[in-house]
């Protein structure tokens, strides 16, 4: 009977399994499975808080849900290739997989600009959803298919912060001549407000803002901002992150090296990628409120909200920006098509669900 049921058991077994499915290790009469390593490189500090232990997880549980078939070594900023370089280090195969942020890619594709955050646009629930069931995904693919790279959604930091000052802001003409460390679309906006956005990677913030080479910055929010000290280098902390109101992190990998893997180990990528994409929102939800704890209550921090009157002005303009981007090519208008649409018909929902439970709740 027990070598029946197992003859049972070896015939429901192949017949679900399609012409994909690879031989494992320890099969009777079966090649030891194939074994494959890569390398991920990433914008952040190596084991930075949220950002860079990301990738850190991601590795991780690859690794124990293959059975170590397939290992993966993550490099921190510079340590293989720099911050900013990671997009071509994945496209030209010099690593299989990368970490990072998508509008630093602004260069190669203005769409890609879309897949992180828009000003005043979707909040991180609403990106995963556009993404996960509103055709992001595929819009995304269509982008980044030229580099020869497959995109997936690599975490999200939520709502983040309006940025360190050295100055207080009262108005708009306040923004007029300040060189801000803040990049992708938001950028965009500060320089037709009059000021002149700069792109850094993180590790060059701090001494930045000490030196004067910059008088501005936005980087995360409390948890990124408390381990970095930006507290040391600036005066005023301020709210809302009106230029990144849900900003999602990206893996990107190697098309050619995603195709070499068998198909188990192609849905291990996947769907790791997807649980790492909701933990790390999990984690800043819970991280960011300790920490602004501690930036006010032990460093004496001030923390205050943008006027009124210069979130209007941004909103304005963020909205011309937008727009003119969108219209630069068809493929960013196509894009920019797709997250609008969505972004009306999710804001109208949520005016009478989460907008409206948080109003009543307070």
């Amino acid at each position: 009977m027990k070598r029946l049921l197992v003859m049972v058991a070896a015939a429901l077994v192949l017949s679900a399994c399609n012409k994909d499915c690879e031989p494992q290790a320890g099969a009777t009469g079966a090649e030891p499975a194939k074994t494959f390593e890569w390398k991920l490189v990433t914008s952040w500090p190596k084991n930075f808080p949220g950002l860079g232990t990301a990738p850190e997880r991601f590795a991780e549980q690859v690794e124990q849900l293959s059975g170590g078939r397939l290992t993966i070594k993550v490099y921190g900023a510079g340590e293989l290739v720099p911050a900013l370089q990671v997009f071509d280090a994945v496209s030209q195969g010099t690593a299989e997989m990368g970490h990072s942020g998508a509008y630093y890619w602004k260069g190669k594709a203005s769409a890609a600009q879309f897949f992180t955050s828009v000003p005043f646009g979707l909040t991180a629930q609403e990106m995963n959803g556009w993404i996960q069931y509103g055709g992001g995904q595929a819009l995304w693919e269509e982008v980044y298919a030229p580099f020869n790279l497959l995109p997936l959604p690599g975490g999200n930091t939520g709502v983040q912060m309006g940025g360190w000052f050295n100055k207080e802001i009262n108005s708009v003409d306040d923004l007029k001549g300040l060189k801000m460390r803040i990049p992708g679309l938001g950028g965009e906006v500060l320089a037709r407000a009059g000021g002149t956005p700069v792109t850094l990677p993180g590790g060059e913030i701090f001494t930045s803002l000490q030196t004067g080479t910059i008088d501005a910055t936005e980087w995360v929010g409390p948890y990124n901002d408390l381990a970095f000290g930006l507290y040391k280098v600036a005066e005023h902390y301020y709210y809302p992150g009106w230029h990144e109101p849900g900003s999602m992190m990206e893996f990107t990998i190697n098309k050619d090296a995603f195709a070499e893997l068998p198909a188990d180990l192609q849905a291990i990528v996947r769907i790791t990628a997807k649980a790492i994409n909701e933990d790390m929102l999990a984690e800043y939800t819970t991280r960011n409120q300790a920490a602004l704890i501690e930036l006010k209550e032990k460093h004496g921090v001030d923390v205050r909200e943008f006027p009124a009157d210069v979130l209007d002005k941004l909103q304005a303009l963020s909205d011309e920006v937008v727009a003119e981007v969108a219209g630069a090519d068809p493929l960013s208008q196509k894009v920019y098509d797709s997250y609008k649409a969505y972004r009306d018909q999710v804001k109208a929902y949520h005016a009478v669900s989460e907008q409206a439970y948080i109003n009543a709740r307070d």
